[in-house]
């Protein structure tokens, strides 16, 4: 995912993004998934948790799981004072458990730094561990209502289609798909704001990769996609995710083991985990490596407490 910061000012030549703005605007405001990070309660730190926690998951898997964090770690400084092993834990199975770490690190450095109070600025949200474009201007945009071009997949998607008439974006993010996120950009902070919530809701309920509803969608008079007759992608074929019988796999169920323990686990439990042995200690090596994994004598494991 990536975000742009916003020009400081619009470009002459921009497409005409006005016309799209009122009607997705409009549609989200009736339509918005009242989700917990949106209501006024769940202030910066809500926000900042459940961006970490959304990155390659799905709605449905984050909610529980943010719930159950925001009531045990309610701010960054709670969240500071305990090992990040605890953050590893209560990640549970979201996936990519090193998302569990650097939002643990971005706690401990926003207790240091901003008295644990989460920045405003973007470029201090940039500073922070674990933070990249994509967050940083997700953050100040959503908790601060500040301008800034908020570009995730479910939005370049939107952008694609609606004006590029392609029926997907390019696998990796473009200058040329930058450039049309700056130039579709609303002038004013919290109109900015409120668009970058929408087109990433229209990505994500309507049009969608697979199915999208464009009876639904209240910008399809002006799509160019459908206006170009909903052409098939006619680019490299889109790469799919795999699951089962890679590292990833294994690493998880390493980490299962690890977090479900109270005490330190011998190196013969986790061997039960799975059979090729290769593949199974390349997957611990790569845990202990990226610090979600602390090696102790003895042959013990344990998650981190420092």
């Amino acid at each position: 995912m990536t975000a742009i910061p916003a020009d400081s000012a619009p470009s002459a030549s921009r497409p005409n993004g006005t016309a799209l703005h009122s009607p997705v605007i409009d549609w989200f405001d009736a339509h918005a998934r009242d989700l917990p990070w949106r209501r006024p309660e769940a202030g910066p730190w809500g926000v900042m948790v459940s961006e970490f926690m959304l990155q390659q998951t799905p709605v449905n898997r984050v909610l529980p799981v943010y719930e159950q964090w925001l009531a045990r770690w309610p701010s960054p400084a709670h969240l500071a004072a305990e090992p990040p092993g605890e953050a590893v834990r209560a990640w549970g199975r979201l996936g990519y458990p090193r998302r569990a770490l650097r939002l643990h690190g971005a706690a401990v450095a926003i207790r240091e730094r901003h008295g644990g109070q989460v920045p405003t600025e973007h470029a201090e949200l940039l500073a922070l561990p674990g933070v990249g474009e994509y967050t940083a201007a997700a953050v100040a945009s959503f908790a601060y209502g500040q301008r800034h071009a908020v570009m995730d997949t479910n939005v370049r998607r939107v952008f694609a289609r609606a004006v590029g008439g392609r029926e997907f974006p390019p696998d990796a993010t473009t200058a040329a798909e930058r450039k049309l996120a700056r130039a579709l950009l609303p002038d004013d902070d919290p109109t900015a704001a409120r668009w970058a919530a929408a087109t990433m809701e229209l990505g994500a309920l309507v049009c969608t990769a697979r199915t999208p509803d464009c009876v639904r969608c209240p910008i399809t008079a002006q799509c160019a996609w459908r206006a170009a007759g909903s052409p098939a992608h006619d680019g490299p074929p889109r790469r799919g995710q795999t699951y089962a019988g890679t590292d990833r796999q294994v690493r998880g169920k390493l980490l299962a083991v690890l977090r479900e323990a109270v005490t330190p686990v011998p190196q013969a439990a986790l061997d039960k985990v799975w059979d090729e042995p290769v593949q199974r200690a390349r997957a611990l090596d790569g845990l202990i490596a990226d610090g979600l994994v602390e090696p102790l004598d003895g042959g013990l494991y344990r998650l981190p407490l420092t």
